[in-house]
């Protein structure tokens, strides 16, 4: 299998204003058409003639200790931030329902708690990084933080589960609306979430720890 048929570049599911107002338009092109972009490419070239040309990238991560740190920054740049656009959409504040509803809840006692508990994680990662809402393999969920490019699937991380939702907290990701505000945007994020896909990622990995 070659590396194009098995790692796409996809699509930004939107266009580049319908984040706004949470992210400006100008921000969401250069992230997505250079830094995730960039990602893509370096990892493309990182694993060209190798064993991991023909791998999932979720086995990649599996193994992610034995393979070259070039693998792991840019192998998850690209996949971090494709989970980041498809768990978001134009501002609507919805809220989780069905299973994950009741799956949030349960763990942390209301949606509430959960939304604090994820955006602390976010706010309070030190440097650059990413924030988590995961489901283990004993399919509990669970909240946590990863620094520069890593992330839960990877057998290197502090705390492994599956992604459900995700959130950059790069200065890149919020500089030129934000500035040095963190905390504004990672609050202003919960208008965005696509709790749809949330679902979907949640269904998948219930089957997925039960297979």
């Amino acid at each position: 299998m070659s590396t194009q048929n098995a790692f796409e570049f996809k699509a930004l599911p939107y266009s580049y204003d319908a984040l706004e107002s949470f992210i400006d338009k100008l921000t969401v092109e250069i992230h997505y058409c250079k830094h995730h972009k960039a990602y893509y490419d370096n990892f493309i070239n990182a694993i060209k003639g190798t064993e991991m040309e023909s791998m999932d990238i979720k086995d990649i991560f599996r193994n992610m200790s034995k393979y070259p740190i070039a693998v792991k920054n840019n192998g998850g740049g690209y996949f971090n931030h494709t989970l980041y656009w498809e768990n978001m959409k134009s501002p609507g504040n919805d809220a989780p329902s069905g299973k994950l509803s009741e799956a949030i809840i349960k763990t942390f006692g209301s949606f509430e708690e959960f939304k604090k508990q994820f955006s602390e994680a976010g706010k309070t990662r030190f440097g650059s990084g990413w924030a988590w809402l995961c489901v283990d393999n004993k399919a509990n969920l669970f909240v946590c933080s990863t620094p520069n490019q890593d992330n839960p699937l990877m057998d290197i991380a502090e705390k492994q589960g599956i992604p459900l939702l995700t959130i950059d907290v790069w200065e890149h990701t919020y500089y030129l609306k934000y500035h040095n505000k963190r905390v504004d945007y990672v609050n202003g994020f919960w208008d965005v979430v696509n709790w749809d896909e949330v679902a979907k990622r949640y269904e998948n990995g219930l089957k997925s720890i039960s297979n």
